[in-house]
C-alpha cells in the first residue's frame, strides 16, 4: 500500500504542499488522505476501503463525504458503494486544508445580512481568515459560523456537506453564502458550477483604463516559481480558463474605481487579471500594488499615496453583490453590501486629490 498524506497548508491561498483538485471556488478541494490500491486489491466498497485506513473515522462520516462529492477515485467523485479495483487512486478531499484540530466554535461577531433555514449571507470584514489552516487554527470565519449555528439540530462544523459554498481572500471584504444543510450546499454549488450565480466586485486599481468596459479571458494557474502567487498563462500551456468582465465606475486620475463581474472563480482571479492588463489593485501587496505605480515623482505625492495605504492597509477589493436562486423557494435573491469604511475613505481621498487640480 502506497500512502500520501499532505501536511497542512502554510497559507490558505496555496503553497507547495497544498494540492488543489479544482480552482473554481465551489469545487475547490484539498486532499486530506490519498491511497493507491495494491496490484492485488480485491473488489471492495470504497467506504470500507477508507474505514480500514483512516484511524477513528466512522462509516457514516465517510458516506457523508461521498454524498458531498468528497471521495474521489482516479480524480472523479464516486458513491460510497463504488468498488475499489487494483491500482485505483483514492482520495478523501475537503473544501479546506487539513488541520490538526477539529473546528472549535468561537464567539466571534458576524455581520449577518440574511438568514433562513437553508442559508446564511455573511458580510466578511477584511483581515478575517475564512478557513482554519496552519498558523490560523482559531479566530476564523468558519469558527464563528460554528458558534452561530451551534444550537442547530444535526449541525456538525466538520461535515463537508455544510458550510461555506465559496470563499474570498483574507484581505478581501464582502458577501459569502453559507449552506445550513446538504441539499442547500449542493443546490448552490451547482449554480456556481453552471455560472448562474451573480457575483460583482468593486475594486480600486492603479492607472486610467483605456476603455470604459472590457472582458479579460486569460488562463490562470499557480506560479511555477512562487506558489503563493497566481499568474496568467497561455491557454495551451498551463492554468484553467478564467473570465472577468469589468467596467469603469469612476475615474480618479492616477487610479480608477471599477466594477467586476465573474464568470469563473479562480483563486485571485480579479487581482491577477487586472495586473495582467497593467492595472494592479491599489495596495495589493502580493501583486505589487503597494508601491507607487502611477503619478508624480514628488515627495508630496508619495506621502499622499502612503496615507492612502494606511487608510486601507489591504488590496482595495470588495465582494459587493451576490445573486442566486434560493434552494427551497427557487426565487431569485439579490444581496448588495455597502463598501467598507477603509475603501470609502481611500476613494474619497482620491476624489479630493483629483479635484484639487494637482494632477
Amino acid at each position: 500500500m502506497q500512502r500520501e498524506e499532505l501536511d497542512e497548508a502554510d497559507d490558505l491561498l496555496g503553497v507547495d504542499n497544498l494540492t488543489e483538485i479544482h480552482d473554481n471556488n465551489p469545487e475547490q478541494k484539498y486532499i486530506h488522505y490519498q491511497y493507491i490500491a495494491d496490484k492485488g486489491q480485491s473488489l471492495l466498497r470504497v467506504d470500507k476501503f477508507l474505514m480500514d485506513r483512516i484511524e477513528g473515522v466512522s462509516r457514516n462520516k465517510i458516506q457523508q463525504a461521498a454524498e458531498a462529492n468528497c471521495i474521489l477515485v482516479n480524480d472523479k467523485p464516486v458513491k460510497s458503494s463504488y468498488k475499489i479495483k487494483p491500482l485505483d487512486k483514492v482520495a478523501l478531499v475537503m473544501d479546506r486544508p487539513r488541520m490538526e484540530l477539529q473546528i472549535i466554535p468561537e464567539n466571534i461577531p458576524l455581520n449577518i445580512f440574511y438568514e433562513d433555514d437553508d442559508l446564511l449571507i455573511i458580510n466578511k470584514p477584511p483581515g478575517l481568515v475564512v478557513h482554519p489552516g496552519h498558523g490560523n487554527y482559531t479566530g476564523t470565519l468558519v469558527n464563528a459560523i460554528a458558534y452561530h449555528l451551534r444550537d442547530m439540530h444535526n449541525f456538525d462544523a466538520d461535515d463537508p456537506r455544510l458550510g461555506l459554498v465559496h470563499r474570498i481572500d483574507k484581505d478581501t471584504s464582502g458577501l459569502l453564502i453559507v449552506a445550513k444543510n446538504p441539499y442547500a450546499k449542493t443546490y448552490l454549488a451547482k449554480q456556481f458550477l453552471n455560472k448562474t450565480i451573480k457575483r460583482e466586485y468593486v475594486a480600486l486599481v492603479w492607472g486610467s483604463l483605456e476603455d470604459n468596459e472590457g472582458i479579460i479571458k486569460e488562463n490562470i494557474g499557480r506560479d511555477l516559481k512562487n506558489r503563493l502567487l497566481m499568474r496568467v498563462f497561455p491557454s495551451e500551456e498551463h492554468g484553467k480558463p478564467a473570465v472577468t468582465h469589468y467596467n469603469v465606475a469612476e475615474r480618479l486620475g492616477y487610479v480608477t474605481l471599477i466594477n467586476c463581474q465573474l464568470e469563473t472563480g479562480r483563486t485571485h482571479q480579479i487581482r491577477v487579471h487586472m495586473k495582467h492588463i497593467g492595472h494592479t489593485l491599489f495596495n495589493d501587496e502580493r501583486y505589487g500594488g503597494d508601491k507607487v505605480l502611477r503619478g508624480k515623482n514628488t515627495t508630496k505625492y508619495k506621502q499622499f499615496v502612503r496615507k492612502c495605504f494606511e487608510k486601507c492597509p489591504r488590496q482595495c477589493l470588495h465582494a459587493q453583490t451576490l445573486g442566486f436562486k434560493h434552494p427551497t423557494t427557487e426565487k431569485e435573491m439579490l444581496f448588495t453590501s455597502e463598501l467598507p469604511d477603509d475603501m470609502l475613505s481611500v476613494i474619497e481621498k482620491w476624489r479630493t486629490y483629483n479635484q484639487s487640480n494637482e494632477l
